[in-house]
């Protein structure tokens, strides 16, 4: 048999994804799940509006999408009171992520991101070569100090930082985000992740104002808009940068139904509140829940809760037992946040339920460590 022709570079990456999909885990169980409470989806559906939009697109589906994202980029310019030159659309974060990592990192290239953070970054970072290096959480929040100090000296082009945080849920203030950005070095990129930007406290968002050539800022609509499986994704960032994504991005890659829901969602901004006003209060039964069994919660400005188990060997015992009880939850794999397991925010007859399950996880795993 002829050997095939594959880069030296992809034999020499492992057969792996960034994440193992609730549909993968329920065909492994033969089951599907009882609560999908794992993929930070919002429970809360989509607008309407963007609902009656896609049904509309569908009827001129057999048609290409708009390769320029035209109308869309419009309506986030003034939604975001920045020119269109500054603004980019893709298949979500993730394809956006790809086109900075493209951009910005050659085969060997140093690349900065915390240990733990969001492991699509790097899953393109090594697929294009580049050399990640990796700066442990501090506080169960993403070490600030330690990211530019690793940037400083690795002479990295491109740092990855997620505010408000996924895993963790925590994130940094504006203001401690400005002086980061001031103290990395003059070369280097910043990828600033905002996937959960809605759910956030004013003071933990740089105002948009901040026009550094540094600083690409990422959002998407697969959170609060609750659209994630339509797959769309902006950046804002200088006008060079996003001229230089033109010359790589998939421009056909957002489609036609999935512009025209984004269009519309971006337009109901009463849907969006409301969502964010569920997540709250979830939230708040996810941290009266914690205390109730004995569990502790990180601060979260994200639709989604971690709770700490006090050790990773427990947290890992209440991820299977949950698992096995059909409720699809998720945890770190590295420490110090492997003690954790995250939740994402359900409605409030999901949140009794996985507070039923839980609470019966907990009193078995108790019980047996007391034999």
């Amino acid at each position: 048999m002829a050997e095939l022709p594959f880069t030296s570079l992809l034999k020499q990456l492992p057969a792996t994804v960034p994440f193992v999909g609730p549909e993968a885990l329920e065909r492994r169980f033969g089951r599907p799940f009882r609560l999908r409470l794992g993929a930070n989806e919002s429970a809360f559906g989509v607008s309407p509006k963007a609902q009656e939009a896609m049904q509309r697109a569908l009827a001129r589906i057999s048609w290409y999408n708009d390769p320029e994202n035209y109308e869309l980029r419009e309506a986030l310019a003034a939604t975001c009171g920045v020119p269109m030159a500054r603004i980019t659309v893709g298949a979500g974060i993730d394809d956006l992520l790809g086109l900075a990592v493209r951009a910005f990192v050659a085969p060997g290239t140093a690349v900065v991101t915390s240990l733990g953070a969001y492991p699509t970054f790097n899953y393109h970072v090594e697929g294009y070569g580049g050399r990640l290096h990796f700066v442990p959480y501090r506080n169960d929040h993403n070490d600030l100090e330690g990211l530019a100090e690793a940037a400083a000296r690795t002479g990295a082009p491109l740092v990855f930082l997620a505010n408000p945080d996924n895993p963790t849920g925590t994130w940094h203030t504006a203001a401690a985000l400005q002086a980061f950005l001031a103290a990395l070095p003059r070369h280097c990129m910043l990828v600033l992740d905002e996937a959960y930007c809605e759910f956030a406290p004013p003071e933990a968002i740089l105002p948009l104002t901040v026009e550094d050539p540094r600083l690409i800022r990422m959002r998407t609509f697969s959170k609060a808009h609750g659209m994630a499986g339509a797959r769309v994704g902006y950046a804002l960032a200088a006008p060079e940068v996003v001229a230089a994504f033109d010359k790589i991005r998939l421009h056909f890659g957002v489609n036609r139904v999935a512009q025209a829901g984004a269009l519309a969602s971006l337009q109901d901004p009463g849907f969006v509140q409301g969502v964010v006003q569920a997540v709250a209060e979830g939230r708040r039964d996810y941290e009266a829940l914690a205390r109730a069994v004995g569990l502790a919660t990180l601060p979260s400005a994200t639709n989604f809760v971690s709770f700490d188990a006090g050790s990773a060997r427990r947290a890992q015992a209440i991820l299977e037992a949950l698992l096995a009880r059909g409720v699809f939850v998720r945890k770190p794999s590295v420490p110090p946040l492997d003690c954790c397991f995250r939740v994402t925010v359900g409605t409030p007859a999901e949140r009794r339920l996985f507070a039923e399950v839980l609470r019966q996880v907990l009193a078995e795993l108790e019980e047996g460590e007391g034999r």
